[in-house]
């Protein structure tokens, strides 16, 4: 089985470094990080990640203005993409369905089953 590559896009860089480590360190995949929905625009275009983790609440562009540039273009639409996000409740929980996305990643997450969390949203083995 090939490495996968999985790209987080989130503001907090706490969050990007827990990430990246458990899927480095623990399932061995390929990490790339983006601060901001526009790098992880560019990223997701040049770099074609298996897949990408996606915070919700951010500035400048949200997770779902980012989710829909992504979807619009033609290069990154097939990406799948879990939400990362705190917004739990029953209404956003319904609107996300809604998106097209594979699922959501809650924060705060447990970092000791982080990675069997995000392989069996992206139905991949780990």
């Amino acid at each position: 089985m090939s490495k996968k590559r999985v790209l987080v896009v989130d503001d907090e860089i706490a969050i990007q470094t827990i990430i990246q480590c458990c899927l480095e360190d623990i399932a061995g995949w390929e990490v790339l990080v983006a601060s901001s929905g526009q790098a992880g625009l560019k990223l997701a275009e040049s770099e074609h990640p298996d897949g990408i983790l996606l915070d919700v609440s951010m500035p400048q562009m949200t997770g779902i203005e980012t989710l829909e540039k992504l979807q619009a273009n033609v290069n990154t639409q097939h990406i799948p993409v879990i939400f990362v996000t705190a917004k739990v409740q029953p209404e956003d929980r319904e609107q996300f369905s809604q998106l097209g996305i594979l699922g959501i990643l809650v924060k705060p997450f447990n970092p000791m089953i982080l990675v069997n969390e995000v392989a069996d949203l992206f139905g991949w083995q780990v």
